[in-house]
């Protein structure tokens, strides 16, 4: 005899209850995926940067310029009781240092590290915490070949403004209401649209076509009731 399949309100065999705070906390895991975190610090992936010119080397003669955006991120798990991601946010740029005479182009790419962490907020909300890094943390790395030692001396001496720049453009960024939005998962909201779509429809429709197509079949089944002459006639 097969297995008897159990009603939509009946448990499963497997089901075991579980506590509220463990229901919780194995929400929290579900929710704050990776892809998640990533669709929320990726709002600011494509921003344009544009930094400078500012002047260097003696008498501020020579003109550093930075232009460039920023890429998708990646994140990493990290271990802990709280729901922490360690994200590494790509910039790329172009760099113009311009000496009067001669103007020398190349690029250069950073790496913007950010901890990202999942806090639980009244009203059965999630807000995803931003830790931008200090200026020291962002990593350069700069294609320099076949600049001149003097021009490269030059750009030495604008590499801690420009890790200073890029973290503080990050963190705004960060903080922008647009991007605080994306970082906060209204649970209460989706439970009420997502009850809104289980919820029973207007039946007006269905009951009028429902009555139609039955009052046809009973038509159809005594039809001759209704075309056979009257007795006596």
């Amino acid at each position: 005899m097969a297995a008897r399949e159990p009603a939509p309100d009946e448990p499963h065999e497997d089901d075991t209850a579980i506590s509220y705070e463990q229901w919780g906390a194995d929400f929290f895991h579900e929710a704050i995926s990776e892809a998640r975190i990533l669709g929320a610090v990726n709002t600011i992936a494509g921003q344009p940067i544009d930094f400078g010119p500012m002047g260097v080397g003696p008498g501020r003669i020579a003109k550093v310029r930075a232009y460039g955006e920023i890429g998708a991120a990646d994140a990493t798990r990290r271990d802990g009781d709280r729901i922490s991601y360690r994200v590494e946010l790509p910039v790329s740029l172009t760099f113009e240092v311009d000496l009067q005479v001669e103007t020398h182009r190349f690029v250069a790419d950073l790496l913007v590290p950010l901890t990202l962490t999942a806090v639980a907020l009244p009203g059965v909300r999630i807000f995803i915490e931003a830790t931008p890094p200090r200026g020291s943390e962002v990593q350069v790395d700069l294609e320099a070949k076949g600049l001149r030692a003097s021009v490269l001396q030059r750009v030495v001496g604008v590499e801690g403004e420009l890790r200073k720049f890029v973290a503080g453009y990050v963190r705004r960024e960060l903080d922008k209401p647009h991007v605080r939005e994306a970082r906060t998962i209204d649970v209460s909201r989706a439970i009420d649209r997502a009850w809104a779509s289980l919820a029973p429809r207007s039946r007006t429709d269905g009951v009028t076509a429902d009555l139609n197509d039955e009052l046809e079949r009973e038509i159809r089944h005594n039809e001759e009731t209704f075309v056979a002459e009257p007795e006596g006639r």
